[in-house]
């Protein structure tokens, strides 16, 4: 995923967690807001509680990878996804299948 995809600052998180629709699965809490770009970015969050930095940020490449292989359609949103501890007990394909599950429920146009 490009740089410019991602959401980094702070007061973006907030924002489209505060102004956005929830998703929410066993895995993932996907909230999906409006930007006023015209790509589709993407943020992650990973809690202190699934593990040690390593951990955290192997987590954050495996959902940065699955975001790709997805494909989205571009649009303008902000897409901010949490991962939850269930996360570790799935393998990557079932990971992936639920994420993409879940932004189709959202009407994010993911394509096959």
């Amino acid at each position: 995923m490009k740089k410019i995809n991602r959401i980094k600052a702070n007061k973006d998180f907030a924002l489209a967690i505060k102004k956005g629709k929830t998703f929410k699965n066993n895995s993932y809490i996907i909230h999906i807001s409006d930007n006023e770009l015209k790509t589709i970015r993407i943020g992650i969050s990973v809690s202190k509680k699934l593990g040690i930095a390593v951990t955290r940020n192997k987590i954050k490449r495996q959902v940065r990878a699955m975001c790709q292989d997805i494909d989205l359609e571009s649009t303008s949103k902000d897409i901010v996804i949490v991962v939850r501890n269930n996360f570790l007990d799935s393998t990557y394909q079932e990971n992936k299948e639920l994420l993409c599950k879940t932004l189709s429920e959202a009407n994010i146009g993911v394509k096959k």
